[in-house]
């Protein structure tokens, strides 16, 4: 009899993949909050799944690489889900993420939006959503560089720098100016640098051209890593402090979308 039950059960779960599918998602929930091997007797406790049941998924998961065996009866997360891990990040295109949500917030606050990228000293702009109420501004035109510390989201990169950092790049570029509110002196960009880190946000007071104001916010990726800048630019009368907190949710969107699990610092 019980070898009957048996049998009858390996055949309903047969024909309810859908379940089995959902049970091993489970599985690899539980395993994922977990740095070192989880046991079976564990997985089974939190996934209220029979340990025969969890033993017989794993053993399949383990087969295919989602998951692998550890010490005898421990399990942790397998090779496989790193393999599709980097092959998914790898497709995730930043501009292709980020456009929708430059757009939803151009919309609403009616400025230019902009999403520039480090590279060396200098930020370039690798985006941007066209303002209709004022001339198109070249230094914001997508392909335009500018140093880094006389641009909003250029200073959101040097807010990443150690201190050590932060002066071998003053030493390096001789923090030339722009305009006459340009930073030009290392202890004024000391103090500046640190003001981001406080709020979270980078400011452009005209400091790259007179009468244009600017704000960014970080883009981080899986890892946490900056990984762009997004910011609103807009002739300084019309400037809002109220655009921050809108900017910062737009950018925490846009890292949510290429993998960010958590705020952005």
């Amino acid at each position: 009899m019980a070898r009957s039950l048996t049998q009858t059960g390996t055949a309903a779960e047969a024909k309810s993949p859908i379940q089995v599918i959902e049970r091993m998602m489970k599985l690899l929930d539980v395993l994922s909050y977990y740095h070192d091997p989880v046991s079976l007797k564990q997985l089974a406790l939190e996934t209220g799944l029979h340990p025969s049941t969890a033993h017989r998924i794993l053993a399949a998961m383990s087969a295919s690489g989602f998951a692998e065996r550890a010490d005898p009866g421990t399990y942790r997360l397998g090779i496989r889900l790193l393999e599709l891990g980097n092959l998914v990040k790898s497709r995730i295109n930043i501009r292709d993420s980020a456009m929708p949500q430059m757009q939803a917030l151009h919309e609403k606050i009616g400025e230019s939006v902009n999403l520039g990228v480090r590279q060396g000293d200098e930020i370039v702009y690798v985006e941007r959503t066209s303002s209709g109420r004022s001339s198109v501004r070249v230094v914001h035109l997508v392909g335009a560089r500018a140093p880094l510390h006389v641009t909003a989201a250029g200073k959101l990169y040097l807010a990443e720098f150690s201190k050590d950092e932060l002066r071998e790049y003053a030493s390096r570029t001789g923090l030339p100016g722009l305009t006459p509110t340009s930073i030009t002196s290392l202890p004024a960009l000391e103090k500046e640098i640190e003001r981001v880190r406080r709020h979270g946000v980078a400011y452009d007071n005209e400091e790259i051209e007179q009468g244009l104001r600017c704000v960014a916010a970080p883009v981080r990726d899986d890892t946490g890593e900056l990984v762009a800048g997004l910011s609103v630019s807009a002739p300084a009368e019309r400037y809002s402090q109220d655009w921050a907190p809108l900017l910062r949710a737009t950018a925490e969107a846009v890292s949510t979308a290429i993998g960010h699990l958590g705020p952005t610092k």
